[in-house]
């Protein structure tokens, strides 16, 4: 192990402590941080107006607060965006990270206090590199230099606060001694135009040693192609060849490691998923022989989990919730995930929906969205089946998709419904109507409902596959100013917006 590994190992020592206490006693982490934040959200107007005075346990805390989505948040939210201080965290709010709006057009802004933003996003980054050198101590990312695909921030001069891009609001933030081992610089990594952030990092990182880079997988294949571009280069090794780690989130990895493992081409190149979202930082993998992801207990972050099934009705009837606390969860079961955190969001559901692959410790993968589905004639396809379905199907016809989104076809007089794949490949089906039935079958495999819908065609045809030419995808986020960042293409919607326009181009 190097020098530079010991000290910064040293200097996580009690993250990697703390993050063993929740492996071995998770009930007891998150006591110590529902205990934490009842205290952080007392003396605010919502802490007052929900009598946080008189909560002795989580059962009070969930008869006094009700599960809210982003709507509901949303009064609380605005008075902090005009300049109101303590409204649900007892400090003062300058940031807000705009949420990409995977399953809304409507731009969400999520509080960034002090608080958050150092132990829970800054602290989650660091428990996975403690972890990662933990597994790895000859690493020598430390040695080179990390590569950041930032966001933008945008001042609100009126009321003296921020919003934009999470990544651009921790690269605001981030201590000037981590601008000494990080590329770009802050300025040209927090530029607003893609296109010419990405030129602007040929031009100023070709020359460095980067060692690694983190981000939205599709965002960083664009920018790592144009790399290897510039520099006229085959692999990306013969730029940078000592890259070693991509720290991956936001959308799923399986469509996109064949292009990775293509363009870098080095047997020591590792991949290591993360969960950060706009509302904190969650997971991460803590095994590279498990893909699943180890939940953080100690990051200021306490979770209560809704079994997925019946969701909806129980939403929309306003009945009281029951939410499980972790020590309540159980494997291969889906959840929606609901969050309290040291921004100040209150039993907030975040749309996401997980899944347990073990308790003790507790690890889950991303299993979809709480909107992110179709469910046009009772399929219910979830964004998971969809995913697991094209990646199968691809390594069945050595196929590399670029981006996707799926409609729904609707009924009407000429025929029955079905489902419309809009698809950039990378690397295109020799036939195309032999990939589709592929696909449809592998979601038949994974998916009863869909399966059932399908058989003789009792309500749904084959699905369609329209293949749109090469560019198409960015060209449309371009056009929707969502490119970058963590925006994120919607995969599935149960209107035909999204799929008409891309079309169209």
């Amino acid at each position: 192990m190097n020098i530079i590994n010991n000290i910064f190992l040293l200097y996580a020592s009690a993250m990697l402590k703390s993050t063993d206490f929740g492996r071995h006693y998770p009930a007891d982490s998150q006591q110590k941080t529902f205990r934490q934040l009842i205290k952080g959200g007392a003396d605010t107007l919502f802490g007052h107006e929900h009598d946080f005075g008189g909560i002795n346990s989580i059962e009070d805390f969930q008869r006094r607060v009700p599960i809210r989505e982003y709507d509901a948040m949303q009064p609380y939210i605005e008075k902090l965006r005009t300049g109101e201080n303590y409204i649900l965290w007892n400090e003062k709010t300058s940031f807000f990270a705009k949420s990409s709006g995977t399953s809304s057009d409507k731009s969400k802004y999520i509080p960034v206090t002090p608080t958050n933003l150092r132990g829970c996003h800054y602290g989650g980054m660091q428990r996975m590199l403690a972890n990662y050198v933990h597994h790895y101590p000859d690493s020598r990312i430390f040695n080179g230099k990390a590569l950041t695909l930032g966001g933008s921030v945008e001042p609100d001069l009126s009321k003296n606060t921020f919003s934009g891009d999470l990544s651009a609001i921790l690269l605001k933030n981030s201590p000037s001694i981590v601008e000494i081992v990080r590329v770009p610089d802050r300025n040209t990594a927090m530029l607003y135009d893609f296109n010419e952030k990405v030129e602007k990092i040929c031009e100023k990182c070709s020359r460095a040693d980067v060692t690694n880079f983190a981000g939205v997988p599709s965002w960083n294949l664009i920018l790592l192609r144009r790399i290897i571009e510039y520099n006229k280069a085959k692999y990306l090794t013969e730029v940078w060849p000592n890259i070693e780690l991509f720290m991956h989130g936001g959308i799923s990895f399986e469509p996109y490691i064949k292009q990775f493992d293509e363009i870098i081409s080095s047997t020591g190149m590792r991949y290591f998923e993360n969960y950060n979202a706009s509302e904190g930082y969650f997971a991460f993998q803590d095994d590279p022989q498990d893909k699943s992801m180890l939940l953080t207990l100690d990051n200021g972050v306490f979770y209560e989990f809704i079994p997925l099934r019946g969701l909806d009705e129980t939403l929309a009837s306003r009945q009281p919730v029951r939410a499980l606390c972790i020590e309540d969860v159980k494997v291969n079961e889906p959840y929606a995930i609901v969050i309290s955190t040291t921004a100040g969001l209150w039993r907030y559901l975040i749309g996401d929906v997980v899944t347990f692959t073990s308790t003790f410790p507790h690890k889950i993968v991303i299993s979809g969205r709480t909107k992110l589905f179709i469910n046009a004639f009772g399929e219910e396809l979830m964004i998971g089946n969809a995913e697991d379905s094209l990646t199968k199907a691809c390594k069945k016809h050595n196929v590399t998709v670029t981006d996707y989104t799926v409609a729904p076809i609707f009924m009407s007089k000429e025929g029955k419904g079905g489902h419309q794949w809009a698809i950039e490949f990378n690397t295109p089906p020799e036939d195309l109507e032999a990939f589709a039935d592929t696909l449809d079958k592998e979601i038949c495999e994974c998916n009863s409902d869909y399966e059932a819908k399908r058989t003789h065609t009792i309500t749904m045809d084959r699905l369609v596959i329209s293949a749109v030419p090469h560019g198409t995808f960015y060209k449309w986020m371009n056009g929707r100013g969502k490119t970058g960042g963590q925006n994120k293409v919607p995969r599935l919607s149960g209107s035909r917006t999204y799929i008409e326009q891309i079309l169209s181009m």
